[in-house]
């Protein structure tokens, strides 16, 4: 019985996508398709079998009659679901069911109906926009295809992201199974605990030859565009076709042992010129601990550079500049590179920067008072005079307030990090403060050899290459975030290189993990700067990637967990920074300012807060041809929030992982390990990916060629 039931839900679908053809009306299409449903005695799954159908049968006529139909289909499945919510309500109550195992299959059943009904919905839409032309008041939006004015094509966007073929409709059927392959495999413990151990193990067995040619079919094919910057520009055009735009990662790393990894990182971290005598301001956090030498420890979803020698950091400058190369001539200015600070430099160089940063911020606590960076504090040059005025007249101090950075609203920075980019400053020499009591200058920095001097400045000196590249390239590069050790530096660096290039418009952009308690008011200080120094700003927000391994460190090191207390916590940090660069963006416009002095990158794979960005763009009136707010996911992961946005007409792009096969092999790894820890995702990426190979073979398009006409905004 059942089964026929389930026949008849079927038939019932089936009948109403097939008949939103027909030019009889809605009425008596709901009517046709309730007396399908209602063969017999109207109980309570029946009824509720009748309500999922006449839905999505006025949602399917609806979106090939109406000029407005696709946004009120929408509504329309809303209803539906509202619908079932309310019903599996009843269905829980003792007083209106008293058979438990039929109002559960019931719901179950309801359940399928509406997926069957958005799918329904989804191939009325795509239906329309293939057929085109046709009278004014047909199809959906005249936006949605080309026209005679060259128009790009735009859809409709189900902000819902359960619309299987806007999904994967740059996809081949292939594709289709091999992701739901990587998917099923992904959702396996086990195999995911011991993938990289199990790749080793394969690429034993099989061979070379063999090996590649499974990981492409598998995992590589899925999660890497190519092996190098000429084989992966059909994958790039192909993106650009269906309106999405890519970030490049040369995705290579070494697969090194942890005892390898704690020698480099012992050895990189610790300058030869420091002695056995601790600074008595030393902080713990920014001194490298063997225990957490090697930086892949708890970290599934970020590359790790382990310093090896300076050639080394210029190869690693070198791959960059290819990647700049690669995405420039294949994207027509629109690409984005991403880069790591420590791929270009001794690490123990920024842990001491970041240490620097750290005391100068607490010098100038004991100073005036207050708490945070040097910058909020609003003091003036005068002030600092007057703190100072115990001391008398002395060269060194005056020195020093000479090169203080400031404006007329206050001091920006204690010291001039300009000339710290320019690679001609030397750092022991710079950073040095005036004690307000006995006026003698103390150094902030610990010891620091010439040698690593010169090292310094080869390190800025590469990224100037990189981001100057980049610029004359008009690509624009993103600086990742690293562990809170390495932070201060990098965020310092990225700001003064903002501040260098970002005279018309965003090149460089910071990158920012919400996980952070300090993620807020560290975004507000550098936006604070940006407008003070007159720059444009450009941000990439993330969620973050080293939570695990900054709790435990900070538990084994005896300092304040930077981390917030739980994903709630994050989440609100992420929509509240999110929202007060959007309050800024609306601010640039009402002023009649450029608005792009601010440019956001929503990186992120969660649809409530890709939803909560739409939604504030929709309230405050930021369009998406404003492009000041662009949304990322990564490679092989939630297509359907990413090509949907692309093909609405959002700026969306993917990070774009490239690199010979067996190089890549921690990279997929890694991706494995992420995609284990977000189950709910790829459940329902499994689900879109089922319904539209269902969708495929049910209408006979197993051999579908994806073909774009979208252009990225």
């Amino acid at each position: 019985m059942a089964q026929l039931r389930s026949v008849s839900s079927q038939r019932t679908i089936k009948l109403v996508y097939y008949s939103c053809n027909s030019p009889s009306s809605s009425r008596s299409l709901v009517a046709a398709t309730a007396a399908a449903t209602n063969n017999g005695k109207c109980n309570q799954k029946r009824a509720l079998h009748t309500n999922a159908a006449a839905l999505s049968g006025k949602a399917a006529l609806l979106s090939s009659t109406s000029n407005s139909s696709s946004v009120y289909a929408l509504d329309v499945l809303n209803g539906l679901r509202h619908q079932q919510r309310r019903q599996l309500q009843l269905s829980q109550s003792p007083f209106l069911c008293s058979n438990v195992g039929v109002g559960a299959r019931s719901l179950h059943s309801a359940v399928n109906d509406q997926q069957q009904a958005e799918v329904a919905l989804a191939e009325a839409t795509e239906d329309n926009r293939r057929a085109g032309g046709g009278k004014q008041g047909q199809c959906e939006s005249k936006s949605a295809q080309p026209n005679a004015g060259d128009q790009p094509q735009r859809d409709p966007l189900d902000v819902s992201f359960n619309d299987p073929i806007a999904a994967f409709k740059s996809k081949t059927t292939w594709e289709l199974v091999r992701a739901y392959m990587v998917y099923m495999i992904c959702s396996s413990e086990k195999l995911v605990e011991h993938n990289m151990k199990l790749l080793k193990v394969a690429r034993t067995l099989l061979g070379a030859k063999l090996f590649v040619l499974l990981m492409k079919s598998s995992f590589y094919g899925h999660f890497v565009a190519g092996e190098n910057r000429h084989t992966i520009v059909p994958a790039l055009e192909r993106l650009r076709s269906f309106g999405v735009k890519p970030i490049l990662d040369y995705s290579v790393e070494e697969d090194i042992t942890q005892e390898e990894a704690e020698k480099r990182e012992v050895e990189s971290s610790v300058s030869s010129a420091e002695d056995n005598v601790k600074d008595a301001g030393a902080l713990p956090q920014y001194h490298v601990d063997k225990s957490f030498a090697d930086r892949r420890y708890k970290v599934s979803s970020a590359r790790t550079y382990f310093y090896l020698n300076e050639a080394t950091c210029e190869r690693n400058m070198e791959t960059f500049i290819k990647c700049l190369e690669a995405v420039s001539g294949a994207t027509f200015g629109t690409g984005i590179t991403a880069i790591k600070l420590t791929a270009l430099g001794r690490p123990q160089l920024l842990l001491q920067l970041s240490e620097v940063i750290m005391r100068t911020r607490k010098y100038m606590e004991a100073l005036v008072g207050g708490q945070g960076n040097v910058l909020t504090h609003h003091k003036t040059i005068k002030d600092l005079e007057q703190y100072y005025a115990g001391i008398g007249d002395n060269k060194d101090v005056q020195t020093f307030l000479k090169n203080v950075t400031s404006d007329k609203e206050g001091i920006l920075h204690l010291f001039p990090w300009s000339g710290i980019v320019d690679e001609d400053s030397q750092l022991s020499d710079t950073f040095r403060v005036p004690d307000p009591i006995t006026g003698q200058m103390r150094r902030l920095i610990s010891q620091i050899s010439p040698k690593e001097e010169e090292m310094f400045r080869n390190m800025i000196r590469r990224l100037n290459t990189i981001v100057k590249t980049a610029a004359e390239l008009d690509v624009r590069i993103m600086i990742d975030a690293e562990q809170t050790y390495f932070q201060p530096a990098i965020s310092r660096i990225t700001l003064e290189m903002m501040r260098k290039y970002n005279k018309e418009k965003a090149i460089v952009f910071n990158t920012y993990q919400c996980y952070l308690r300090e993620a807020y008011h560290e975004v507000v200080t550098d936006l604070e700067q940006a407008k003070r120094q007159n720059f444009y700003f450009g941000a990439k927000l993330v969620r973050g990637a080293y939570m695990d391994q900054e709790r435990a460190r900070a538990s084994a090191l005896g300092y304040a967990d930077p981390v917030n207390p739980n994903y709630e916590a994050t989440t609100d940090m992420y929509h509240k920074t999110l929202a007060e660069c959007l309050r800024r963006i609306k601010v640039l416009k009402d002023v009649g300012d450029d608005a792009r002095k601010i440019g956001i990158m929503v990186a992120s794979h969660n649809e409530d807060t890709v939803r909560f960005a739409i939604e504030n763009m929709k309230s405050i009136g930021i369009s998406p041809e404003d492009k000041v707010i662009c949304f990322g996911q990564l490679l092989g992961m939630c297509d359907y929030i990413t090509f949907p946005l692309g093909q609405a007409g959002y700026s969306a792009y993917k990070y774009i992982p490239y690199g010979p096969v067996e190089e890549v092999l921690p990279y997929l790894s890694r991706r494995a390990q992420e995609n284990k820890g977000v189950l709910k995702k790829i459940k329902k990426e499994k689900r879109l990916l089922a319904a539209e190979i269902r969708r495929r073979l049910f209408r006979g398009q197993l051999f579908y060629k994806p073909k774009g006409n979208y252009v990225p905004i």
